[in-house]
């Protein structure tokens, strides 16, 4: 797996680059201190995942992940910070990040590397404790606005509740296929780039 490290401190990023690559199976390709460096050196290498800071001088984090996403929708973002700010979280969700971890968690940032690197999403247990907290529900969720259908709504709330799509069509008594066709409908009916986006839709507009 290669990867490019993205942190203003820059004896950060060395320590990161002896630390991850001392695991194998890991290169760090380059290493940059600005959201300018991270969009520079991702075209530049094409990593398979972005290992990002948020707070930098000039452009963040947030908005170089965004400017990446945005060239390259197939990009893998992991932001690795020392802030849990609600807004940051909600951002890094929103422009399709694949993972939000704390530097405090030190030991899990190679597993949450490989964990991004096979597809999957990663949020450290601070984070997802705070998404509660984040999301206040609403009296009555509103989905007419939306154009969600009762089967859709079922749907996009077992996908916020973390099912899979096995665990899905055995709840609502569909096949597997059905269940990929509805989502495959309701992100593109929605402009969502995944079932990640899709949990924090429900969260931010249906809830939230």
């Amino acid at each position: 797996m290669n990867i490019i490290v993205i942190d203003d401190d820059k004896l950060v990023a060395l320590s990161l680059k002896t630390i991850l690559e001392s695991f194998g199976g890991i290169t760090v390709a380059a290493m940059g201190s600005s959201g300018d460096d991270a969009i520079r050196l991702y075209d530049e290498h094409k990593p398979d995942v972005v290992l990002m800071d948020i707070r930098m001088e000039g452009m963040t984090g947030l908005e170089a992940g965004e400017k990446i996403l945005s060239a390259h929708p197939d990009a893998k973002i992991l932001y690795l910070t020392t802030f849990s700010d609600d807004e940051y979280i909600v951002k890094a969700l929103t422009i399709g990040a694949k993972g939000y971890i704390l530097k405090q968690d030190f030991e899990g940032i190679a597993p949450a590397l490989q964990t991004v690197y096979s597809g999957q999403s990663v949020f450290g247990d601070k984070v997802m404790d705070k998404l509660p907290v984040l999301m206040k529900p609403k009296q009555s969720p509103d989905y007419e606005r939306f154009g969600i259908s009762e089967k859709e709504r079922s749907i996009v709330e077992l996908v916020a509740k973390g099912c899979s799509n096995k665990e899905i069509a055995s709840e609502l008594y569909l096949s597997e296929g059905t269940v990929r066709n509805y989502l495959s409908t309701l992100l593109e009916k929605l402009d969502l780039r995944d079932r990640t986006q899709l949990a924090i839709f429900y969260y931010t507009e249906i809830k939230g």
